[in-house]
């Protein structure tokens, strides 16, 4: 870093090394404020899926047994019917500073709807448990992708306070000792000529 080594040019430098120091202090409470996010999804997404996986497990099983109840034309007749319409809508909100996705789904009847009679007790539960399942299912997606963002937003922020420990700060503080010294070289220079006028002056008045 080229320098004038000025005592104005000193007076500058420190306030850039006292920003840099705060900007160091926010950067690593946000980076471990990230952290204690991404470590609570995480853990957060391992029950869910935890959870989606015995719910899914338990649908098939009675998804099965009610097709093997079944008649076959009855089983295809279903198989072919949309009695649920389904909506999406997706929003988003602010995380430590991060964007993320948010995700709602809703059921809405339509007239297709299975009678009573053409089903079995076996699928009318796999049916509610796959009602469940949707959810479930957006929401992992949901903490999965946040989970995604934040990763990459402590990256950067980690990259950003590696950067200010061990780059910028590191030059500032030796520009601030490279300038000290010139300045003390150039006070004692300033001395020495003092010294050497005074010296000059005595001789001629001797």
């Amino acid at each position: 870093m080229r320098v004038n080594p000025t005592r104005m040019e000193l007076l500058r430098t420190k306030k850039r090394t006292q920003l840099a120091k705060k900007g160091h202090k926010l950067l690593k409470d946000k980076r471990d404020g990230l952290m204690r996010e991404f470590l609570k999804i995480v853990r957060e997404a391992k029950s869910l899926r935890k959870q989606i996986d015995e719910l899914l497990f338990a649908s098939l099983r009675h998804f099965v047994l009610a097709q093997a109840s079944m008649l076959p034309e009855a089983v295809d007749i279903l198989r072919k019917l949309k009695p649920y319409s389904i909506s999406l809508a997706v929003s988003e909100k602010s995380m430590m500073g991060v964007k993320v996705p948010e995700f709602t789904v809703s059921l809405e009847s339509k007239d297709e709807q299975i009678g009573v009679w053409e089903t079995s007790r076996e699928l009318d539960i796999a049916l509610v448990s796959f009602q469940k399942l949707l959810p479930l299912l957006l929401q992992l997606a949901t903490i999965e992708k946040t989970a995604e963002l934040l990763a990459k937003e402590i990256e950067i922020t980690r990259r950003r306070v590696n950067a200010l420990e061990y780059v910028l700060l590191p030059q500032l503080q030796q520009v601030i000792k490279y300038i000290r010294m010139k300045l003390d070289e150039q006070e004692r220079a300033a001395i020495m000529t003092v010294m050497a006028v005074k010296r000059n002056i005595s001789e001629v008045h001797e």
